[in-house]
């Protein structure tokens, strides 16, 4: 059967290129030979650049450890908060929304030294990421004087923060304490006015005991 076969494309060969299968088979094999030569000296810059990104970034994956588990820091102050920007590789990278912080340990790439969002890390930028602004006045958690839009912007970054983003802590924020000390103000005014207010009648009590002593007294 393989015989019969062979006999076949022989003839084959020989009826419509005029070769013999030797021949034929060697200008074959030289044809792909002379393609693979002439393909590589005009091939595209493309592909060696798209050749060494990959294996970069299969370096990079291999060099780089993996992403420690978030680790819960408490209550902490702005200037504690900085402490976590990037800049010491050894510490998670924190970034915080509306007095919560979070871990973007996992997005460096983004919030890390030299990403496009680096100075959000280690700060409360709310009111930066609201108007969108890379200002450093804007690098605040004070978000007085905002805007519909602009609120429902951070509500955004916030709801996408909560679902992508362990928490970790909150930031304390001193400049809210004043706020805290005019709630209880009332409270202390009520009490004062409420002595103020009883100690006339005392005042006038006892006036009207004395009263009648100094009538007998000009009597006698």
């Amino acid at each position: 059967m393989a015989l019969h076969l062979w006999q076949t494309l022989k003839e084959a060969i020989h009826a419509y290129t005029g070769l013999s299968p030797v021949v034929f088979f060697t200008a074959l094999a030289l044809a792909f030979a002379i393609y693979q030569v002439v393909s590589g000296w005009f091939a595209s810059p493309f592909v060696d650049v798209r050749r060494n990104q990959r294996a970069r970034s299969l370096a990079q994956e291999e060099e780089e450890p993996p992403i420690p588990q978030p680790v819960q820091v408490g209550e902490i102050t702005e200037d504690e908060l900085k402490q976590y920007d990037g800049s010491d590789p050894q510490k998670p990278l924190l970034m915080a929304i509306k007095h919560q912080i979070y871990d973007v340990t996992q997005s460096r790439m983004f919030y890390g030294p030299g990403g496009p969002y680096a100075l959000f890390a280690g700060r409360d930028a709310s009111r930066a990421l609201a108007k969108m602004s890379f200002e450093e006045k804007d690098l605040t958690w004070d978000i007085s004087g905002l805007g519909p839009f602009e609120l429902e912007a951070l509500q955004d970054w916030e709801y996408k923060f909560m679902s992508k983003y362990a928490k970790v802590g909150t930031v304390k924020v001193t400049g809210s304490e004043p706020e805290i000390a005019s709630v209880s103000e009332p409270v202390e005014t009520g009490d004062r006015d409420a002595h103020e207010t009883t100690t006339p009648e005392k005042t006038v009590v006892e006036k009207s005991d004395e009263a009648p002593a100094e009538s007998d007294l000009k009597k006698e």
